[in-house]
């Protein structure tokens, strides 16, 4: 067995096994589309391991990219650019979340005026005229 074929089939496993973790994921079906998106993105990884002189060279030289090397660059920065703006959203909704959650508890443990000064909880109600009964 040559080293190339040992290094393929590491990477063939590694690409399975991240594939697998990833739709082992929550099992929403609202998620569906993105699993499909993965299984294919899973072949494309095993096959231009398989043969990766002719996949990402061939389909950079379509699109007038000089090298398959460069191609796969330049589409991991944009994926990573994606994966920034998403997280960064994600992660912006999960503060509002916690903020608004935080706003509540504190609302809902407060103590009520008439648990701090007792006495205000059973003096009469001040006339609204303004005048006094006495």
């Amino acid at each position: 067995m040559s080293r190339q074929s040992v290094i393929q089939i590491l990477l063939i496993a590694a690409t399975l096994a991240i594939a697998w973790r990833l739709l082992a994921g929550t099992g929403q079906r609202t998620q569906a589309v993105r699993r499909l998106g993965l299984l294919a993105l899973a072949a494309l990884a095993i096959y231009s391991i398989i043969d990766p002189s002719k996949t990402w060279t061939r389909l950079a030289n379509v699109l007038g990219v000089g090298r398959g090397a460069d191609l796969i660059l330049y589409g991991l920065v944009v994926a990573f650019l994606g994966f920034v703006a998403t997280t960064f959203k994600r992660f912006r909704q999960m503060e509002l979340r916690y903020t608004r959650l935080a706003r509540r508890i504190a609302l809902d443990e407060a103590p009520r005026v008439s648990d701090l000064f007792p006495s205000a909880a059973h003096s009469p109600a001040p006339d609204p005229k303004g005048t006094d009964a006495d």
